[in-house]
């Protein structure tokens, strides 16, 4: 049985939202369509009448800045982002998140709109997004409109958007200040092989020897990408300093909400390794903040 019947590669949003709403049957979009396509052949994904394809949409392809802001198209491959002058320059906790994604040739077709549009509470991209502030641009049949990323995300592979009616044209991160830093770390098994047993990403500014402001996600510490907001509120305006960190991932460990995977795993585990990738991120943005 085949897996889909017809096959659309749209030249603008339009289009593409044009030919999703109208398929006669159960109608995907699809870019790199390394999480949909393997889905469906392993049956977890049920076949469908339209593939919409978006990567030939100009505005989904495009890395550049726009309106004081990094805008990072939904449709551009992960390896374009890893090699990103700009992506390294103002969101280097993204470069670094998306270099470990899945292996090379997954990397050259693996889009960031599709690994936030499968809406994973561990998704690589996703977790350095959020730590990053970033805006998803939303498309639509009434035109595009800017949500949070956060509250992008209802549950495990659920968002808000409408699968048949939008699309994630792109993504919008604030563009990296004096002072300012991100990083990415992550524990896994063999690259390529699994899903990240834990990620985290922290981005912050210093003002002397003082965290004035910063950010944390981390993933999966819950059904939805995961803020950690009660440790940011334990570090904002202290010194940086061991003893803020010991506090802090006490913190993260109190807010967060770990589980066991039979496949990746224990809660234990991971709890005693948040603290661990918590330290490494926070001092390796420090020292980025002055030594970019």
């Amino acid at each position: 049985m085949p897996l889909w019947k017809n096959y659309h590669v749209a030249n603008t949003i339009t289009d593409a939202l044009q030919v999703l709403a109208n398929a006669p049957g159960p109608a995907r979009l699809v870019a790199g369509g390394t999480d949909l396509l393997l889905d469906m052949q392993q049956g977890r994904h049920q076949s469908v009448d339209t593939l919409v394809d978006v990567t030939a949409i100009p505005d989904l392809n495009t890395i550049e800045l726009r309106q004081d802001k990094l805008y990072i198209g939904g449709a551009v491959p992960l390896n374009q982002i890893v090699r990103s002058g700009l992506v390294h320059d103002h969101a280097r906790a993204l470069v670094e998140a998306c270099a470990l994604i899945g292996g090379p040739q997954v990397r050259n077709t693996a889009t960031l709109g599709g690994n936030v549009a499968h809406a994973l509470p561990a998704a690589d991209g996703t977790i350095a997004l959020l730590a990053l502030d970033a805006q998803v641009e939303v498309a639509g049949a009434q035109g595009t409109r800017l949500e949070p990323l956060e509250e992008l995300f209802v549950g495990p592979g659920k968002s808000i958007l409408d699968p048949r009616r939008e699309l994630i044209a792109g993504f919008y991160v604030p563009l990296i200040a004096p002072g300012q830093a991100s990083a990415f770390t992550r524990i896994m098994r063999p690259q390529g092989v699994a899903l990240p047993i834990l990620n985290l990403a922290l981005w912050l500014q210093r003002a002397g020897e003082r965290v004035a402001a910063i950010r944390i996600a981390i993933g999966p510490a819950g059904p939805k990408p995961f803020r950690a907001r009660e440790t940011e509120a334990s570090m904002r305006g202290q010194v940086f300093s061991g003893t803020l960190l010991e506090g802090a991932v006490d913190r993260l460990l109190s807010e967060s909400r770990f589980r066991t995977s039979p496949y990746r795993a224990s809660q234990e585990y991971r709890r005693q390794v948040a603290g661990v990738l918590l330290e490494d991120a926070a001092g390796l943005a420090w020292k980025r903040s002055v030594y970019p």
